[in-house]
């Protein structure tokens, strides 16, 4: 460790303010970056999360250091590193189209928490690091991460068709397209609850194309198909 940093791990009250004032700017750098994206958890939220969590640390330093009770001073810490998952979770949604997101941000909030738990005991190079490669992860790589998937499609297309020789036109177009078929389920659907009603059937189909697709080239073709009913990408 640094040993410029050596006052800063004493419980004096500069030490304490300067500890809180890390907290507030290491989180509110890493919500910064989620509000200009304009995610669930931004600016107030991450700071908040990361001061709440150095102020645990405090705490559990001055009750052992001050007070004189000798408890697990890690064990205040380690429920704030159990407890931030029902914030995070209030970050992830499911979307219409069944992606997921918000993920990034519920892991940005774990971290952000743990950095304040570093500057609540004045570890001060691993807060500002942490900060640090926090933002690169979310900033510079994001962009790597869109390279490499923008390369490649994975979906799963929910298609309801009127007889079962559709799915051979289905599965035609899908090979023409240089599509890979991960898996097949087809199910068969009563129009009516009567025993011998007329039925249709619908099959779920995994996707990967190694070739990018827009949202829809596929769903347009495979609704062009002759008695294809419903066709979504999700």
């Amino acid at each position: 460790m640094l040993h410029c940093f050596d006052p800063i791990r004493t419980l004096s009250f500069w030490a304490i303010l300067v500890r809180l004032t890390l907290a507030v700017v290491c989180g509110g750098v890493i919500g910064a970056e989620r509000e200009t994206k304009r995610r669930p958890a931004g600016f107030r939220t991450h700071i908040l999360i990361c001061l709440g969590a150095a102020i645990t640390t405090l705490t559990s330093q001055y009750l052992l250091l001050s007070l004189h009770l000798f408890t697990d001073v890690a064990r205040l810490g380690a429920q704030v590193i159990s407890g931030i998952g029902f914030i995070g979770a209030g970050t992830i949604i499911v979307t219409r189209d069944k992606r997921v997101k918000g993920l990034t941000t519920a892991a940005g909030l774990w971290a952000a928490a743990i950095i304040g738990l570093a500057c609540g005991a004045g570890y001060v190079e691993c807060a500002v690091f942490s900060t640090l490669v926090v933002l690169v992860v979310e900033l510079v790589l994001i962009r790597l991460e869109f390279k490499l998937t923008s390369k490649s499609t994975d979906l799963t297309l929910y298609i309801e068709y009127a007889h079962a020789v559709c799915m051979e036109s289905v599965l035609t177009l899908l090979r023409e397209r240089r599509v890979q078929i991960e898996n097949l389920e087809i199910s068969r659907i009563a129009d009516t609850d009567a025993p011998d009603a007329p039925h249709h059937y619908c099959a779920l189909i995994p996707i990967h194309s190694r070739a990018p697709l827009r949202p829809g080239d596929l769903r347009n073709d495979l609704t062009a198909l002759p008695d294809i009913l419903t066709v979504e990408e999700m």
